[in-house]
């Protein structure tokens, strides 16, 4: 799986359309091989972003869950820390 692609579902707020059209495109770049399609491909491309993000849309409208929503702060600063884990601070 894509690593710029992130789980949308049980966060509170829920995800936006952007962050839906942001996985889409990634989605729809990783399984296409291309990061700018062609002028000839543009179309198809363009089209399978637009219909990833509507499934993507109904699939998150569509999950249930009895845990309680993440919070994004939360969850960002946890990404910080492994990241900090993983990769070592940069000191200057």
């Amino acid at each position: 799986m894509c690593r710029n692609i992130k789980t949308l579902f049980n966060f509170d707020p829920m995800a936006t359309d952007d962050e839906i059209q942001a996985a889409s495109l990634q989605f729809v770049r990783k399984i296409s091989g291309f990061t700018e399609p062609s002028k000839a491909n543009e179309a198809a491309f363009n089209q399978a972003v637009i219909e990833v993000s509507i499934v993507a849309r109904n699939l998150l409208d569509s999950l249930v869950t009895n845990a309680e929503p993440r919070n994004r702060e939360v969850e960002i600063e946890r990404a910080r820390v492994r990241n900090a884990k993983r990769f070592g601070t940069k000191e200057d």
